[in-house]
């Protein structure tokens, strides 16, 4: 079973990362914001997203990156 990602699979992934790693950005952009005047709540869901933004990323990151038999 061949795990390989097709040109047009590439193209896709590699937009939806760029649009994931934005959106990690403008994440930590807000959350250095709340630091002055914090609300807890609103702070520990934006860094829970912020996490499940990362494991995406990685995920498409691994996917784009062909595998390395050592």
């Amino acid at each position: 079973m061949s795990s390989e990602v097709t040109a047009p699979e590439q193209v896709i992934l590699r937009a939806k990362l760029t649009e994931l790693v934005q959106e990690h950005r403008d994440l930590d952009a807000a959350i250095d914001a709340m630091n002055d005047a914090p609300d807890i709540m609103q702070l520990t869901r934006l860094k829970k997203k912020k996490l499940a933004l990362k494991d995406q990323i990685a995920k498409i990151e691994n996917q784009l990156l062909p595998d390395i038999i050592a």
